[in-house]
């Protein structure tokens, strides 16, 4: 009997160990499957042609010519800079000229290629024509950047073999193949590397109405019913950046569900940014404390970043990067050499009296 129960014991402490495996295993199988709903959920989203690409007149126009020119002389594109503040469609834009083209896009980070062997797979594995997107291209280090110099212009890879006396530089050709590189700070590039790009083009924020259709186009492909005035509020709030409206939009999305309302309106809109401390501006929580900051404690400024930073909590480079651009192109904040200035429409949107 004591065998027995002993037996019944190690049998009964192996079952939970069982369930428990296969309780994660369902729950990694559940995570990894909403992972690539929301990835295809992303995909879906994107426009696939420059005539489903909404906004970036100017920089469509100019595509169109490159893309017909490079296809009559049955050539890659030239070599493609995009810049201009982060969500705005830099990625979009690189997939769509693979579309345009009918070549492969492979997108990579300046940060994921550390070592000389992460680029130098990517060049050599290209076939001819091939679009290779580089995001935040302005991080990359010294060696990675040195290797692209030959492959942009010359379409040859350079490998150093050997150490000392017995050090050889190899020569690898290459495929004619088209680099975009994406990056938030134009001005921190080299300028050699800058110089090899043929195309330099900005990206600019996007227009209420032109927001408006990027949201009630999305809306359609997420089976969302909403009006245009809906649209509109969601598209006012959106910081001029198709990123954020998408995200607010199923935000919204949401609320509406929860409260069982079948038509987004602009009243509903409004009710749930409101609830997610969106103002009628776009100004989000931070945004709000950065200018009352520096109105309260400065006086409207001029003030130093720093000063700002340590005083809210928050890192300068976040503030600098993330909340300074959208507050100076709406008018909000001043920058000057003595520092940040609230500016009169700050004073009155927060409600302060001048």
């Amino acid at each position: 009997m004591a065998l027995k129960r002993n037996s019944d014991q190690s049998s009964s402490s192996k079952k939970p160990s069982q369930s428990k495996i296969n309780t994660e295993e369902r729950s990694l199988l559940t995570a990894t499957t909403i992972n690539e709903e929301n990835e295809q959920n992303e995909e879906s989203i994107r426009p696939h042609t420059l005539a489903d690409y909404i906004g970036q007149k100017d920089l469509k126009g100019v595509l169109q010519i490159a893309i017909a020119a490079a296809k009559s002389r049955q050539e890659p594109l030239d070599h493609l800079l995009l810049y201009g503040p982060p969500g705005l469609g830099k990625t979009t834009m690189s997939l769509i000229l693979a579309t345009e083209m009918g070549v492969n896009c492979k997108i990579t980070a300046a940060p994921a290629l550390e070592r000389p062997r992460d680029i130098t797979g990517l060049l050599v594995n290209l076939q001819p024509g091939d679009i290779l997107f580089i995001d935040e291209i302005h991080r990359l280090n010294r060696m990675s950047e040195e290797l692209l110099y030959p492959a942009m212009e010359d379409y040859r890879l350079d490998i150093t073999i050997g150490k000392g006396q017995t050090t050889k530089i190899r020569s690898i050709p290459l495929p004619r193949f088209t680099l975009v590189g994406a990056t938030t700070k134009i001005g921190s590039l080299t300028s050699p590397l800058r110089d090899r790009f043929g195309l330099i083009q900005r990206l600019r924020f996007y227009e209420p109405d032109e927001l408006t259709l990027i949201i009630q186009r999305t809306a359609e492909i997420l089976n969302c019913s909403i009006t245009e005035p809906g649209a509109t509020e969601i598209a006012r709030r959106s910081r001029g950046t198709p990123r954020i409206a998408n995200r607010l939009l199923k935000r919204v999305r949401d609320y509406a569900q929860v409260h069982q309302q079948e038509i987004i309106t602009p009243e509903l809109a409004a009710t749930a940014l409101n609830l997610f401390n969106v103002d009628a501006s776009g100004l989000d929580w931070t945004d709000r404390l950065v200018l009352g900051t520096i109105i309260e404690q400065f006086k409207g400024g001029p003030v130093g970043l720093e000063a700002v930073a340590a005083a809210t909590g928050e890192d300068a480079r976040t503030i600098e990067e993330v909340y300074e651009p959208y507050l100076l192109q709406i008018g909000y904040l001043s920058r000057t050499h003595r520092g940040r200035i609230a500016t009169e429409e700050a004073y009155r949107h927060l409600g302060y009296v001048i």
